[in-house]
């Protein structure tokens, strides 16, 4: 894992979502899954799996029959001839992934969603997507993560609408990078907190908080943790009486306004991503920032933009 590199993944950004919407003009990678099988279990761990949650809910909301799982759970949805696994593993040759497959090879029909073609996970697969994010030689999923979502959106959305929401990510994720000096010290200042970064999103984009904190762990190795906004109020707002609370906020949820107001109470510090609310410390706004479809691709991009910062300034 090295900072720089990972910076210089964030920066290929834009250039990786421009192939990814040519992948989707060409047609549907995933050849109108969530039409011909009964149910859809998505497997994966990490990063995989928040953005899966995401794609089960939308598919849910559909009225498919979804869940995403752990792949190291015990407890799972059993195989089927009507049943679809879609495998998620950016690199493949995840363990507890490669284990989840072994149930559901040649009893449900199995779906390899990749970054590395021919890799373990796609033997004995049935269908192949691949996520065409290009090495992270960074060696954190980031443009994965990014590429996952977007491709499982198809499934609900459909290829072509997903397209145009890919180009419009693409232009979002570009204006963020090109207006960095405007942002991004203020945002790492305001971060840079003793008692680590908080992250908080609706459940319809939950994936954003989970992939927040991973990024501030997995880099510059910071205390951090994701929330749902609503479930905040009950598991979270503790931390605001005790701690030198610092949070990442995403707004879209009915329920922003409940957790501002004790972080206006107890003085905590807020930087909201894509929006505002009352009592906010700070707030990054970009382009196409109030389609919830663009957030979702995109709005991950500052606190792994902060994340570079800190874990940068941990190895020099």
């Amino acid at each position: 894992m090295n900072s720089t590199l990972f910076g210089e993944d964030l920066e290929a950004k834009p250039a990786a979502l421009a192939a990814l919407a040519r992948l989707l003009d060409a047609g549907d990678p995933f050849e109108g899954l969530a039409r011909r099988f009964d149910r859809i279990v998505f497997l994966g761990m990490g990063s995989s799996r928040y953005a899966a949650g995401v794609a089960a809910a939308r598919l849910r909301a559909a009225g498919v029959d979804a869940v995403a799982e752990y792949a190291s759970a015990a407890l799972a949805t059993p195989p089927g001839p009507r049943t679809a696994a879609v495998v998620v593993s950016a690199s493949g040759g995840s363990r507890e992934t490669l284990d989840a497959l072994a149930r559901h090879t040649g009893r449900s029909f199995v779906v390899a969603l990749t970054n590395r073609p021919g890799s373990p996970v796609t033997e004995g697969a049935d269908l192949v997507v691949p996520m065409l994010a290009g090495e992270e030689r960074g060696g954190v999923a980031c443009r994965t993560f990014q590429h996952t979502l977007a491709l499982l959106l198809t499934l609900a959305e459909g290829p072509t609408a997903v397209a145009g929401l890919v180009r419009r990510a693409a232009e979002a994720t570009a204006d963020l990078l090109e207006r960095r000096p405007e942002w991004l010290a203020d945002a790492v200042a305001l971060l840079d907190g003793p008692h680590g970064v908080y992250t908080i999103a609706p459940a319809e984009r939950l994936s954003s908080a989970e992939q927040s904190a991973l990024m501030f762990r997995e880099g510059p190795r910071r205390q951090a943790d994701a929330c749902e906004t609503g479930d905040w109020a009950h598991v979270d707002v503790y931390l605001t009486k005790t701690c030198d609370y610092r949070a990442v906020l995403f707004p879209g949820s009915r329920y922003d306004d409940q957790a501002m107001e004790w972080i206006r109470q107890r003085g905590s510090r807020v930087l909201t991503v894509g929006g505002e609310a009352e009592g906010q410390a700070a707030a990054v706004r970009y382009r196409h920032d109030d389609d919830p479809g663009v957030a979702l691709l995109t709005e991950t991009l500052v606190p792994e933009l902060v994340a570079a910062a800190l874990w940068g300034r941990a190895t020099t």
